[in-house]
């Protein structure tokens, strides 16, 4: 099944895995309006299909997702409605995905910057590939960094490592994400599907009940900090949109890209 251009789904194959695919390659799967809308509505559809176990959850071409597209951002500054719902579709995307009743596998077969940072760490399994690499760029930007890293890495990795990646930011690659609990396999980049492709195979032959309610209790701790917190970090994040330094960072950003 497809539920949108720029994002891919699959039916579950004969072991129950369906493959979501972030699907805009020349623009390294960044977020415009269209894609945001569809990686937040996609896990509602999938969670009721027939057959589903687990999730494979990749980009296309040669990045995982580069972030926010830069035309969507700048007519956020200027659009607060505009804003406001992809604000909210943001916080509906956190909710569905750590809520979702089957385990997700992230495969990062490239760069995975903001929200492609924030899709990976709501993943149950991490895959990546040998030259990927996080990077939060949030607080540098003038943004305050809402979901995502801000919510579920302090739980991996600690809040004092955590505080020196998204406050000072910087690439994370590939083998510190494993040191630091954010990835769970690094492969080369051929293998990163069939890796993660593997291990949701295994998930999903496992028996359900005992999956699903195991999987309940250790995600109550991130449960319970989406509920805390979520809701305060996405209207600070909404009000860094009128932050000179955010728009000046902005512009910069856009000059280069031109």
């Amino acid at each position: 099944m497809t539920s949108s251009d720029t994002v891919l789904t699959t039916a579950p194959n004969e072991d129950g895995v369906a493959l979501v695919t972030l699907n805009r390659p020349a623009a390294l799967n960044a977020a415009d309006e269209e894609l945001h809308g569809a990686i937040a509505e996609v896990w509602g559809g999938l969670a009721d299909q027939p057959g589903l176990r687990a999730v494979v959850l990749t980009g296309a071409g040669t990045a995982f997702s580069a972030g926010g597209d830069l035309d969507l951002l700048e007519r956020m500054v200027v659009d607060e409605e505009l804003r406001k719902r992809i604000m909210a579709e943001a916080g509906e995307l956190v909710r569905a995905l750590v809520a979702f009743p089957h385990p997700v596998v992230a495969a990062v077969n490239g760069p995975a910057v903001g929200l492609g940072c924030s899709l990976a760490s709501m993943a149950d399994l991490v895959v990546m590939a040998e030259d990927a690499y996080y990077a939060d760029p949030h607080v540098s930007l003038g943004l305050v960094a809402g979901d995502g890293g801000a919510l579920t890495w302090p739980l991996n990795m600690g809040l004092q490592r955590t505080k020196e990646w998204l406050l000072l930011g910087g690439r994370m690659s590939a083998q510190q994400a494993l040191e630091y609990g954010l990835a769970n396999r690094v492969v080369p980049g051929d293998q990163v599907i069939g890796e993660a492709t593997k291990l949701a195979t295994k998930l999903a032959k496992l028996p359900p009940q005992s999956l699903r309610e195991t999987r309940r209790v250790l995600n109550q701790p991130l449960l319970a900090r989406v509920e805390a917190a979520l809701d305060d970090v996405l209207t600070v994040e909404t009000a860094s949109f009128d932050e000179p330094a955010f728009q000046a960072t902005l512009a910069k950003m856009r000059a280069r890209s031109k």
